[in-house]
């Protein structure tokens, strides 16, 4: 069946001489590829977490920097709506003085008015009163 004569230690040696030029041609540079490979996907897969991470941290500080400034914008419209109600409060107790005083002048007027008219209706009352005295009595009687 097999002949063990000078081609099985020659078939051998070169087996083993083609595993090791297979070995030193092929298989080395591409397990280094393969490593190379491997280590780049580490490094960029870390790299990646870490950027993410970052992102992360960010998004939250810009949240909470974004929800501090609605907080103080708020604060800022709350403080202009009290203002702008202070204004038109004092603008209508300015204008109820006013009014009031304007009210008062009127009343003070018309009540002079009044009495100027009644000045006038009592002389003309003394007036009529004479008249008819003397067109009922005699003239002479009445004064």
């Amino acid at each position: 069946m097999f002949d063990f004569d000078a081609t099985l230690p020659f078939m051998a040696l070169q087996f083993i001489l083609l595993a090791v030029l297979l070995n030193a041609i092929f298989y080395k540079p591409l397990g280094k590829v393969l490593d190379e490979r491997a280590d780049y996907i580490r490094t960029t897969e870390s790299s990646a977490k870490e950027r993410i991470a970052k992102a992360e941290a960010l998004a939250k500080e810009y949240e909470a920097q974004i929800s501090e400034a609605r907080k103080q914008a708020q604060e800022v419209i709350a403080a202009a709506q009290a203002d702008a109600k202070k204004i038109a409060d004092e603008k209508i107790a300015i204008a109820q003085r006013e009014a009031q005083a304007q009210k008062e002048e009127a009343a003070q007027e018309i009540e002079k008015q009044k009495q100027e008219a009644l000045r006038s209706l009592e002389q003309q009352v003394d007036a009529l009163s004479r008249q008819i005295l003397e067109k009922l009595l005699e003239p002479e009687l009445v004064r």
